[in-house]
């Protein structure tokens, strides 16, 4: 096998590999020996036909297999004698193969940088902390209540108004047969009033009525309606209006406590605050990860592979196009500027990617196919009703289950620098905590031609978490 060094420019090289006919004559034969040993061939026992009817018949048929092996074989053994370590899987171009032939073939590749890690060890990073306080316990428990209103029955004798909860009996039937189908009846059934819960037009002749009037009403079922029975066809309803309530602000107590499946009031105070904790936890270990990640970012200056460079940043442009394409927005391109700003942003990605990569390796950092189990539960967890679907998908996608692995094994390794820095903690109000960063998880380039800008549509700084371990 010969070997040409063609180009050699900073991490990028290329190499032209000629491997000689009598090799490839080589693996011809050893194939062709395996496969004789199987077929039945007139006149032949299993594994005695002579090679020159085994070439004649089959030589054609095995070619393929023959240059997939001398390529991958030889390739291999190039990149070991020039000590290239590929970044990527190598680009190979065939030149030139045929029977009773060399084999020349080209190989594109991009080598990992060589750099040192800074010493982690005493790292000052600090990270914002907040407390869980009585005002914000309060704010959040009037929220769930404002989500969860209770009604009471309206004082006087006025008539009915959109926003009301009636308390109804009803019986209703075809109009051209008078017959009644099951689900149109009911006794004491509950409804608001401009909910759309009934069908078109039901709730809207209830509007102006009193309680203890019987209505009737007169509709038309969609002809897209479930009950194949009642599509299209006119019905009518005798309604009787038993009670009207109005939505009443909800008050934090026990019966509401109650009714949100808690003991009493004192146990819902502790839940919420238990989870504004873990979310605050949550947080505070999100900045200081990025205060981490600006360290490591700025200390760090190197080479990057152009394939993995081009790769992240396609990547990234694919995700930021596919989300212009469901937004309402007019323009839904990426322009220059937000180009060259995605550029960057992958660039930080594959830089902080080899540099975690680094320390995971060298500290023996690993995820274990347990760990790797419980993200997919984990996963399975955001579908309700469609685990099975998802365990499903990731046993027969072993490429979206490896997905799961990198975020896992960056968390391990960003673990293990915290175990290694100096931590001061600062406490900060919840707001400061709160607080939107620059970046984004998901990095979304601010729209030059957007009539109004939301707090997620922020401006990324280059300041960007790379979610994968190289």
């Amino acid at each position: 096998m010969q070997v040409k060094e063609i180009k050699s420019e900073g991490l990028s090289h290329e190499l032209e590999v000629t491997v000689p006919a009598n090799e490839i004559e080589k693996h011809m034969e050893a194939r062709l020996k395996e496969v004789g040993k199987t077929v039945r061939l007139p006149g032949f026992r299993p594994g005695k036909a002579p090679m020159t009817i085994l070439k004649k018949r089959y030589g054609r048929a095995v070619m393929g297999e023959v240059l997939e092996k001398a390529v991958n074989e030889s390739s291999a053994r190039a990149l070991k004698d020039k000590d290239i370590k590929p970044a990527m899987q190598p680009k190979i171009e065939v030149k030139e193969f045929d029977e009773g032939k060399d084999l020349t073939f080209k190989i594109e590749v991009d080598t990992l940088p060589e750099f040192k890690v800074m010493d982690l060890k005493g790292l000052k990073l600090e990270k914002p902390v907040a407390k869980v306080d009585k005002k914000a316990v309060d704010e959040s428990l009037q929220r769930i209540a404002d989500q969860n209103p209770s009604s009471k029955p309206i004082e006087g004798n006025r008539a009915t108004k959109k926003g009301d909860i009636l308390v109804i009996d009803f019986h209703g039937r075809t109009r051209d047969d008078g017959v009644e189908h099951e689900g149109m009846h009911a006794h004491g059934h509950k409804l608001e009033l401009g909910s759309g819960q009934f069908i078109p037009g039901f709730e809207d002749q209830l509007i102006g009525k009193k309680a203890g009037e019987t209505v009737e009403v007169n509709v038309t079922f969609p002809k897209e309606y479930g009950a194949k029975e009642l599509a299209g066809r006119d019905a009518v309803f005798d309604v009787k209006i038993e009670e009207i309530h109005e939505k009443a602000k909800g008050e934090i107590n026990d019966d509401f406590a109650k009714s949100l499946g808690l003991e009493d009031e004192k146990a819902l105070r502790a839940a919420v605050e238990e989870q504004m904790g873990r979310e605050y936890a949550s947080l505070s270990r999100m900045k200081l990860k990025r205060a981490l990640l600006d360290v490591l970012d700025e200390k760090h200056v190197f080479d990057l592979p152009k394939g993995m460079l081009e790769a992240e940043y396609e990547l990234i442009l694919k995700q930021i196009e596919s989300e212009r394409q469901m937004s309402e927005d007019e323009d839904k391109s990426v322009s220059d500027e937000e180009k060259a700003e995605l550029r960057e942003i992958a660039a930080r990605r594959v830089r902080l990617g080899l540099v975690l990569s680094d320390v995971g390796n060298k500290n023996k950092i690993t995820v274990t196919d347990q760990e790797l189990q419980q993200a997919v539960i984990a996963e399975a967890r955001k579908y309700p009703g469609q685990e099975k679907i998802v365990f499903e998908y990731y046993q027969k996608n072993p490429q979206m289950l490896e997905s799961l692995r990198a975020p896992l094994f960056e968390d391990k390794v960003v673990d293990h620098v915290f175990s290694l820095a100096d931590i001061t903690e600062k406490e900060v109000s919840v707001e400061e905590l709160t607080a939107e960063e620059d970046e984004e998880e998901t990095p979304k380039p601010e729209k030059k031609a957007a009539a109004k800008k939301k707090s997620s549509d922020k401006k990324p700084a280059t300041k960007k978490a790379a979610k994968k371990s190289a």
